[in-house]
């Protein structure tokens, strides 16, 4: 057997102590409205596979980026890959199912090498992580979730800063969908297949500078 979780780190800290039930319940690690005291890092088990969900312009993509150190799969990495082959002006809905199976392909692809990732998901698709979940069980491995919960204003503002947004009806429903996410995460029980949630406002997401995988330390250890 061996241990799911989460380990945050600050520094060279070995770790952050929980500060409240409100902050670790369990496979629940909330570090929200901590400010300039939240971690600077989170680690996970090898071989894991960690999802980050949010609104669309909420930040996750800026986390996968700046804290993913290589192991990040992003949807939105793809979208600007094809953007640059297209001709200017030509709608994105226009070539969007190639980019959709560009990305399901390289990330089926790093999953089949067992190699762990950090996964961009837009929170709408529950199928998806359905897959991660049951890919990661079939390794004997954990799915991880971490929420970035942002405002709907706060998110709004990063669509307009990247110049890219979406319709009120994709808005919407992605609010619904994340909405469901953080009320499972913060009474339970957790979204299917999850071994842990981690729950981020965007000044936690912003201290974090490092998303590792170490080791799995079998039970005793």
């Amino acid at each position: 057997m061996r241990r799911f979780g989460v380990l945050a780190t600050a520094g060279a800290a070995e770790g952050v102590p929980a500060q409240g039930a409100r902050e670790h319940r369990g496979p629940v690690r909330d570090l929200r409205g901590r400010g300039d005291r939240g971690p600077r890092g989170l680690g996970f088990a090898e071989g894991d596979i960690v999802v980050v969900s949010g609104l669309p312009g909420g930040g996750k993509s800026t986390l996968i980026k700046r804290a993913a150190e290589g192991s990040g799969i992003d949807s939105q990495d793809v979208r600007e890959r094809w953007e640059q082959r297209m001709p200017r002006g030509l709608p994105y809905a226009v070539y969007r199912p190639l980019v959709r199976i560009a990305h399901y392909w390289g990330l089926w692809r790093t999953l089949g090498s067992g190699a762990s990732a950090v996964v961009h998901d837009c929170g709408t698709q529950r199928w998806v992580r359905g897959l991660l979940a049951a890919t990661a069980r079939r390794r004997g491995r954990a799915l991880h979730l971490l929420i970035l919960d942002a405002t709907p204003q706060e998110a709004l503002s990063g669509q307009a800063a990247r110049g890219r947004g979406v319709s009120a009806y994709a808005f919407a429903r992605h609010r619904a969908a994340v909405r469901r996410l953080v009320r499972a995460a913060e009474s339970g029980p957790l979204p299917p297949g999850c071994a842990s949630v981690v729950l981020l406002d965007r000044a936690a997401a912003a201290r974090l500078t490092r998303i590792a995988f170490h080791p799995a330390q079998p039970d005793g250890a």
